[in-house]
């Protein structure tokens, strides 16, 4: 008898474990189609709460970024976009937005160390370097003169 109480409470525990391992990408996923629906709001507070679960989950914090550059945020976009990079260090994506960031601000030393990094894990969006790099070229020359 005590060996089936065992054996249920084993199942009832691998039960919950999967549920909350659902769980988890389930408030990814419900997110995820929050923000394809332009519901940023309710989609930055699902990402969080996935982050909550999952706090390794990189793509949670690049759609967090997505929406504070949506919002005009640039210092959580940015602060979201390195954390990105610090779980995932070959993220495109991150990469390139961390770049425009850096453009913006005129902190031409980070685009370059930026932008060498991109080079080495560029796959999807490797045409995007050549847009940022023709206008940092052409930024440059205008700092060198004055």
């Amino acid at each position: 008898m005590s060996k089936f109480f065992k054996f249920i409470g084993l199942i009832l525990l691998i039960a919950s474990f999967n549920s909350i391992s659902f769980g988890k990408e389930n408030f990814f996923n419900q997110a995820l189609k929050l923000f394809k629906k332009e519901k940023y709001e309710d989609a930055r507070f699902l990402f969080e709460r996935n982050i909550v679960f999952n706090p390794k989950d990189a793509n949670s914090y690049l759609y967090l970024a997505k929406i504070y550059n949506h919002e005009k945020n640039q210092r959580k976009e940015e602060q979201n976009l390195e954390t990105t990079l610090l779980i995932e260090p070959d993220n495109e994506e991150a990469l390139l937005m961390l770049m425009k960031i850096a453009l913006e601000k005129s902190n031409y030393e980070k685009v370059k160390d930026l932008s060498d990094t991109f080079v080495k894990v560029c796959k999807n969006l490797c045409n995007e370097k050549k847009d940022i790099q023709d206008s940092l070229k052409n930024i440059e020359p205008e700092n060198n003169e004055s």
